[in-house]
């Protein structure tokens, strides 16, 4: 999370279920059917948890899609504090990856997406750690404003208050969605989000237990006194089962490694009353037919018109009867339904007729003040006669069109949009301001919940149909034809006009001297003409002062070295790079994260480095690297000194091998690496040869192999979740603590979001357990850091966070490190 650098938005903008990034849905015939089907029910349902992927999918694809409710799933992380399967992103990138992971899931199962402010901090063992971290009463109130703006009349909780979810987030979760229950009814509470949404109160909230919470307690599950719902359900307009549709929905969380298969059949859920009117069925006393709102009978008398109607060969037949309950729907006032239930007309008219309306920009990224080429097609295809009466884009250009939309026919023009110089970036919300360990800063209070940014630039298309004006807000996109993906859609992003990328995250200053620090100057628009600048600390020294740059083309770059001298004695602190252009001073990065699953996202951090004096000895030079899910190891290892090669197939042989000062293996590497149950045994001679390995942390699910070291040793789910829990070590005399750096308590300063995680709790006596930690309350826990003499070598074993303190500058942590590299060598 970073300052706010940025002003207030002025384009007209909409929040969409959808990516920007993604084609627009065109539905067909059975999936029409359905959007007619889900109009005539008023029904709403709330599903809570803490994280991306905590969701049970097929409750939320059963309720979408089988009772055809408003149905959405609130999570009160982004999952910033997790693991990555897929890449090296780590915190803030990969909560965002996780957000377009959730927001692909809803896409998939039917439901929509709501977030609180929470950050995901890392494991927490329990809801009086969270609620300490967290501000409790910042994510009450935003439980609170989901409640009052989703008004679901049943709430459904994923975890038990009681703690036998496990997860310190996982309970609080449960407690927040009780405690908001009780509160979203009363007007006092949280006055802000009733003057914007009014006040609600759900009917009732259930836990959807399982028998896994009931074993962690030692009891049995006692079903006749639950709730049951079977969600094994076939639907014929989709095609699948809710099963299969929620494996697909699971399988979106590709970062966490969670893809699913698809089952059919029965499928038994658990459901047990939590608060709110008592009773077997879940929607006892709930209305959901079109009586539930005062004039709704007249709609749902045009709405069962248009279903009984309906010619899946020809859609458009029924348009006069959804525009007949959209008039009906303009009297009624619950604005809550009239809301909802006036977009899901509006969208069956656009799919029952085929109307297509598109504006396309020439280029993905613009910066304020910028020129806009626009594209602009409408297209008609049926013959309902409807005309586009206008388009409107930001606040104050509008175009009176009038144009006859003909079956088949289609309406082109372009046009130039000038953007406003104090339009915003178009980086994530959430992350403009600097927040805390626990909490987002957001500062409007319209964005709080939502889960994304609205599209970079909107537009809004009028169609006139039998006399009733319909307003269409949708994305200006941008697309191109890609050679191989055919039509290919990424989000549309407003860009500072300069880029200023530091080279590295860190650099750590051992006993040597200076470092070159190059900083990529990019250009966001054409003719850019400034200087460029490196900000230091106090004690730091940098050559030359500044460069000045002339990039004639946007996207031109160009790199300018800056020689940084630290002082002599150790010291940390942050560096900074700044241009100035006609005046004004600018210091983004640009981060661009690009997955298959998910839309292209661009960051704009502040332009920074953390950089690190430390008094560093180490032994050897060459590093082999072999892989596991992705993170920064050997990047941060080059930044000492030491020379690093990944290791791939043919290079794993011991006497390929023999030239490393050590081999390490990357974070979940027996998780994730199939090929290392084939090298085991070629490793295994290396270290008995005389080699040094190095293995960080797996998880005791699905090995690839149960032999990780030269001797046994059983991985658990131990994990030390406070990262200033007190290191106690248990070996002072080991050369792993001693040579070449003396390791002392002040090593363990400074770690970042926790100390380590599923440590070995049992071992083969040959192995040496080094330190000792333990969360408050809880055991010691000893096989953080297990090593052994095998052969002429050492074979180490570490469940502590390297992937998170390396590459966070910790400087402990990296003498700590050189030292395992170093073990056995003088």
């Amino acid at each position: 999370m970073r300052p706010l650098r940025l002003l207030t938005l002025i384009l007209a903008v909409s929040f969409f279920s959808s990516l920007q990034a993604q084609k627009p849905k065109k539905p067909n015939a059975a999936e029409i059917q359905l959007m007619l089907q889900k109009l005539n029910v008023l029904g709403s349902v709330l599903y809570v948890a803490a994280h991306p992927d905590d969701e049970n999918t097929r409750v939320i694809a059963y309720m979408a899609n089988e009772k055809k409710f408003n149905t959405a799933y609130l999570s009160a992380t982004r999952g910033d504090g997790g693991q990555n399967l897929i890449g090296s992103e780590i915190r803030e990138l990969l909560g965002l990856i996780r957000t377009q992971e959730l927001l692909a899931a809803r896409r998939t199962d039917g439901g929509r997406q709501y977030f609180s402010r929470a950050n995901d901090f890392g494991y927490s063992k329990n809801p009086e750690e969270t609620f300490n971290i967290w501000n409790k009463d910042q994510v009450l109130s935003d439980f609170v404003r989901v409640y009052r703006k989703h008004r679901p009349d049943v709430i459904i909780t994923r975890f038990p208050g009681t703690g036998l979810g496990g997860h310190g987030h996982h309970t609080a979760s449960a407690i927040l969605a009780k405690e908001a229950f009780e509160l979203s009814g009363d007007k006092k509470k949280y006055p802000e989000s009733v003057s914007q949404h009014g006040t609600w109160q759900p009917k009732r909230l259930l836990f959807n237990t399982h028998p896994f919470f009931y074993q962690r307690s030692g009891q049995e599950m006692d079903t006749a006194s639950l709730m049951t719902l079977d969600l094994g359900a076939y639907n014929p307009l989709l095609g699948k089962s809710y099963s299969e549709i929620a494996s697909l929905s699971r399988s979106m969380h590709k970062s966490q490694g969670f893809g699913s298969t698809g089952s059919r059949g029965t499928q038994i859920e658990y459901f047990e009353h939590t608060a709110g009117e008592e009773s077997k069925d879940m929607f006892a006393g709930i209305d959901t037919s079109w009586k539930r709102v005062k004039g709704g009978e007249k709609v749902g008398y045009h709405v069962d018109n248009a279903i009984m109607n309906y010619d899946p060969t020809n859609p458009s037949i029924i348009v006069s009867d959804l525009i007949m309950a959209y008039k009906e729907l303009g009297k009624v006032r619950d604005q809550y339904w009239k809301n909802i239930k006036q977009q899901e007309i509006k969208d069956l008219i656009k799919a029952c007729t085929g109307l297509y309306m598109e504006v396309k920009a020439d280029q993905f990224s613009y910066s304020p003040g910028d020129s806009v080429l626009l594209s602009v097609e409408s297209i008609n295809r049926s013959d309902v006669d409807m005309r586009l009466a206008s388009i409107k884009l930001g606040e104050y250009q509008s175009f009176t069109i009038r144009q006859q939309l003909l079956n088949n026919r289609p309406f082109n023009m372009d046009m130039n949009y000038v953007l406003d110089n104090k339009v915003a970036y178009s980086d994530p919300y959430w992350l403009k301001e600097e927040g805390t360990l626990g909490m987002y800063n957001v500062a409007d209070q319209n964005l709080i919940g939502t889960p994304e940014n609205a599209s970079a630039i909107s537009w809004v298309a009028t169609v006139e149909i039998e006399g009733v004006f319909l307003e269409y807000e949708l994305p200006v996109i941008y697309k191109k034809n890609d050679p191989v993906e055919g039509e290919s859609y990424r989000p549309l992003e407003i860009t500072p006009p300069v880029f200023l990328n530091i080279s590295e995250k860190v650099y750590v200053f051992g006993n040597g001297g200076s470092k070159k620090i190059d900083i990529q100057v990019l250009a966001g628009k054409s003719n850019l003409t400034g200087n460029v600048s490196l900000q230091i600390p106090s004690g730091w020294k940098v050559e030359p002062a500044s460069y000045t740059f002339d990039l004639q083309d946007k996207g031109a770059e160009a790199t300018y070295s800056f020689e940084l001298f630290p002082p002599s004695t150790a010291h940390s602190g942050e560096i900074g790079a700044v241009a100035q252009i006609n005046g004004k001073m600018y210091n983004n990065s640009l981060v661009r994260i690009e997955h298959d699953h998910i839309p292209v996202q661009a960051l704009f951090p502040v332009s920074r480095a953390k950089v690190v004096k430390v008094e560093l000895e180490k032994r050897g030079t060459n590093v082999g690297y072999i892989a596991g899910s992705g993170d920064e190891i050997p990047a941060s290892l080059e930044q000492i000194g030491y020379k690093v090669t990944e290791l791939t197939n043919g290079n794993i042989t011991a006497e390929k091998m023999k030239t490393y000062d050590a081999v390490i293996v990357g974070i979940r590497g027996y998780n994730t690496n199939e090929r290392l149950k084939f090298y085991q045994e070629e490793l295994m001679t290396y270290v008995k040869n005389g080699g040094t390995m190095i293995v960080q942390y797996n998880t005791a699910h699905q090995l690839v192999t149960k032999d990780l070291g030269p001797y046994p040793f059983k991985l658990s789910r131990d994990r030390v979740a406070v990262e200033e829990a007190e290191i106690r070590i248990l070996k002072p005399d080991h050369p792993i603590l001693n040579l070449p750096n003396k390791i002392t308590s002040a090593d363990f300063d400074g770690w970042v979001q926790e100390r380590g995680l599923y440590f070995p709790n049992e071992w083969d006596e040959n192995y040496d357990a080094i330190l000792s930690s333990n969360d408050p309350g809880e055991d010691a826990r000893d096989g953080g850091l297990l090593v052994t003499k095998y052969g002429e070598g050492y074979y180490i074993y570490s469940g502590y966070s390297w992937f998170r303190e390396l590459p966070a500058g910790v400087p402990g942590a990296y003498r700590i490190f050189t030292n395992m590299i170093s073990i056995g060598k003088e």
